[in-house]
């Protein structure tokens, strides 16, 4: 195990429960991205900022600056040495990730015009292929507009992951991996679904760029 993974549980031991399912979630995810698979990713209110705070973190420099290789560096001077070296000295390496919570136009339609609880299962349905990896994160597990995201994504070879509460609610017999923080408060799990997808990106950046 990393030292990064294993720095988690010195800082949160309360989450030493929870060892397992966090190292086989980033399995999940290493595997997608190797495949060539892309993140999408599904939460309600206070989970809905954990979808782009992950996609924070890994469309872009984390813990690392995830400089251009040489390759994809020269790939930019096809439009002038000044020009295409300013390009590459700016951009740096990305984990495709997409968070379905901020598509506000898509959803406010279809929500409008078709049913709520499917917006997410919508966008997995046009977004997902077998290579892809659909996080979602909700405290009690059983939201309606979570359940159904992934069952689609289930029915489309989706891998699927699931951060919850202790119980687990639905999503514990529905995800491929399910990562339930030993607590009950909204709050508290909240507070510890945080350090917990930090350290899988951490872990992510250091296997694809470091």
């Amino acid at each position: 195990m990393s030292a990064t993974f294993e720095q988690l549980f010195v800082k949160y031991p309360d989450l030493e429960p929870c060892r397992a399912s966090i190292h086989a979630a980033f399995e999940a995810m290493k595997l997608s991205f190797e495949k060539g698979g892309k993140m999408l990713l599904a939460g309600n209110g206070g989970s809905a900022a954990d979808c782009e705070h992950v996609v924070g973190e890994l469309m872009k420099g984390f813990m690392s600056p995830r400089k251009l290789p040489k390759k994809q560096r020269d790939l930019m001077l096809v439009h002038g040495e000044e020009q295409g070296t300013y390009l590459a000295d700016h951009l740096q390496g990305a984990l495709p990730a997409i968070s379905l919570v901020s598509h506000t136009a898509f959803a406010t339609a279809f929500n409008n015009d078709v049913a709520p609880d499917m917006v997410f299962a919508q966008q997995v349905y046009g977004y997902g292929q077998q290579e892809d990896i659909l996080v979602v994160f909700s405290t009690s597990g059983n939201s309606a507009n979570i359940v159904h995201a992934v069952q689609v994504a289930k029915s489309m070879g989706v891998t699927t992951v699931g951060l919850t509460g202790e119980g687990g609610g639905r999503l514990k017999e529905l995800c491929d991996v399910i990562i339930r923080v030993p607590y009950s408060s909204t709050p508290d799990i909240q507070e510890r679904h945080l350090p917990i997808y930090h350290v899988l990106c951490m872990m992510l950046e250091e296997a694809f760029f470091v």
